[in-house]
C-alpha cells in the first residue's frame, strides 16, 4: 500500500477527534515514562507530536513514505526528528530509545517478526515497546461491512491477531509482554462517513475489486445523501506491549 497519493488528505479523512485522544493517552499509560521515544510508521506525525507535547519526549518518527514525512515536518513539533526508513530496517543503535510505539503498523509490513525484533533493538533496558492494532471483533461490527462485503475477510487475514503480536513480542526477547483490550463507539456524520468513504480512508478500500468499490459507494450515498442520522461505529483495540529485560 503507497500512502504518498494519501498524505495531504490523510489527517482530514481520519481526524482526531477525543477517541483517538483517549488511545493516545492509554499508548503512553502503556510506555510509561519516555525521554526518548521512537514512532515506527509515524504517518504524518500525529502521534509523534501529540507525545512531544503531552510526555515532553523527544520524539523520532520514521515512514517509508516520504510524502507522509513531509506532512510530518510540516507540523513543525520542536526537537522531532524524522527518517525514510521501513520498520524491518530501524536506522538507529541498539537501546536508544526508552519507549517504541507502532500504531496500525504491523499489517502493512511485509515481514511483522523481522518489524518487532527491530523495535525491540532500539528500546533501551526497562523501556517498553508498544502495537497498537485491532482485535477480530473489530472486523466482524465494522459499519460498513454491508457495503463493502469484502472488507471483514480481507482484514481478518492480513491483521495478526492480538495473541500473535504478543507471541512476537515474546521471541523478540520482550517480557511483562500483555494485551490491553480498548473498545470504543463513534458517532459519525453521514457528510463525514461518504467523505471518509470517497476518499478511501482505509487501505482495504483499495484492495477490495473496483466493482464492489463503487457499487458499495453508491449504495452508501442512496441511504446517507441528506441523512441527519448518526453512524455509530465501534472500535475494537488491542494494545500489545512488553518491556526490554534489563542485563542480568
Amino acid at each position: 500500500m503507497d500512502f504518498g497519493p494519501l498524505a495531504e488528505r490523510y489527517d482530514r479523512l481520519r481526524p482526531a477527534g477525543a477517541t483517538w485522544e483517549q488511545l493516545a493517552d492509554l499508548t503512553l499509560e502503556e510506555l510509561g515514562p519516555v525521554r526518548r521515544l521512537l514512532d515506527v510508521g509515524c504517518g504524518t506525525g500525529r502521534f509523534a507530536a501529540y507525545a512531544a507535547e503531552r510526555a515532553g519526549a523527544r520524539v523520532w518518527g520514521v515512514d517509508p513514505s516520504p510524502e507522509m514525512l513531509a506532512q510530518a515536518r510540516a507540523r513543525g513539533v520542536r526537537g522531532a526528528g524524522w527518517k525514510l526508513a521501513a520498520a524491518e530496517r530501524l536506522p538507529f543503535r541498539d537501546g536508544w530509545f526508552d519507549g517504541v510505539h507502532a500504531h496500525l503498523v504491523l499489517h502493512l509490513v511485509e515481514h511483522p517478526a523481522r518489524a518487532v525484533d527491530e523495535m525491540a533493538r532500539v528500546t533501551a533496558a526497562g523501556g517498553r515497546v508498544v502495537a497498537a492494532s485491532f482485535r477480530p471483533e473489530h472486523f466482524e461490527a465494522f459499519h460498513l461491512n454491508r457495503y463493502f462485503p469484502s472488507v471483514q475477510d480481507i482484514d481478518l487475514a492480513r491483521f495478526p491477531e492480538p495473541a500473535r503480536i504478543a507471541d512476537l513480542f515474546t521471541a523478540a526477547g520482550l517480557e511483562d509482554v500483555h494485551v490491553r483490550p480498548v473498545s470504543q463507539r463513534l458517532s459519525l456524520a453521514p457528510s463525514d462517513v461518504l467523505e471518509r468513504v470517497r476518499g478511501r480512508y482505509i487501505s482495504t478500500l483499495h484492495l477490495i475489486p473496483e466493482p464492489e468499490y463503487r457499487d458499495g459507494l453508491r449504495r452508501l450515498e442512496d441511504d446517507l445523501t441528506g441523512s441527519e442520522d448518526a453512524v455509530a461505529a465501534d472500535l475494537h483495540w488491542a494494545l500489545v506491549s512488553g518491556a526490554r529485560p534489563a542485563p542480568r
